[in-house]
């Protein structure tokens, strides 16, 4: 019917920090990521390619990307991060380096992935200072020529700020500058199947561009879901997820999926992949308690 091609993983929003910092007694960030890289590893099929869209530390200091390698090393299949408004190009450049896709100018921290049956590209939104995001002329120029270069091959790309409004004001009024200009240019080349973004600790979808703009939840600590007038923000802790993004091929496509993290429980068999199971029971522990 169709085949497997790839399955790209996406995590965001880890926020590692120091030792004894707030993030580790308020959210336990370290915890939750080294779950998250287990889940990731145990899944199967297994991932193809883990993407980390931004926020990965929460000060953009070297101690802190040294904590984080030492949790992402421990996945079996390749990582491509980039930054968000937490991190620090420079840092976060040092502490990737030896992966070799990363620039090493001193520059934006975008570039492409070719290597795979989706082309990937990771594109800077990064504003040194600011919670916000922004794609300047120079930065759209870049996609654009990337993308004019692949037109026969399906590309995601995948950025830390989402480029649509959420509803949640507090975090729109931090939000992406530039997203009219991105969705001309992504309107111009129909090979890109999506657009991956973090920063919102939430899944949301949007049509953009005329493909579709997603966001991933965050490995620890997520957003509550405030849709109220007041530009208001509090933090839940939910359960952590990733996404997984599965390209099928050219005709039956890209399809997104929430994977839940952590406190699985066991599944109900009711199809064996011959027959309708009638009489299934389900196992211990199914319900929550």
């Amino acid at each position: 019917m169709y085949d497997l091609a790839m399955l790209i993983a996406q995590i965001t929003d880890l926020h590692i920090s120091t030792p004894g910092s707030a993030n580790d007694r308020h959210f336990r960030t370290p915890e939750h990521l080294a779950r998250a890289v287990a889940h990731l590893n145990g899944l199967a099929p297994r991932p193809d390619v883990v993407l980390a869209t931004g926020d990965l530390v929460e000060r953009g200091e070297p101690e802190e990307y040294a904590r984080l390698r030492s949790i992402l090393d421990g996945l079996t299949m390749p990582l491509y991060v980039i930054p968000g408004n937490h991190d620090a190009r420079g840092p976060l450049a040092s502490a990737f380096g030896d992966r070799g896709y990363l620039p090493r100018d001193g520059g934006f921290l975008h570039y492409t992935v070719e290597d795979w049956p989706v082309r990937l590209i990771g594109l800077d939104t990064h504003v040194p200072g600011a919670p916000g995001g922004r794609l300047c002329a120079e930065r759209l120029a870049w996609l654009d020529a990337r993308l004019g270069e692949g037109t026969e091959r399906p590309t995601v790309v995948f950025m830390h700020h989402p480029p649509f409004e959420t509803g949640m004001r507090a975090m729109d009024a931090m939000g992406l500058e530039g997203k009219a200009e991105l969705a001309e240019v992504i309107g111009r080349h129909p090979q890109v199947e999506a657009v991956l973004c973090g920063h919102v600790h939430r899944p949301m979808t949007r049509r953009f561009g005329g493909t579709v703009a997603t966001t991933c939840p965050a490995t620890a600590h997520q957003l509550a879901l405030d849709l109220a007038p007041a530009p208001r923000l509090a933090v839940v802790m939910e359960p952590p997820a990733c996404m997984l993004h599965l390209w099928l091929g050219a005709e039956a496509g890209l399809v997104s999926h929430v994977s839940v993290i952590g406190g699985e429980r066991p599944p109900l068999t009711i199809h064996d992949g011959q027959r309708w199971l009638r009489d299934a029971v389900p196992p211990p522990a199914f319900h929550p308690r």
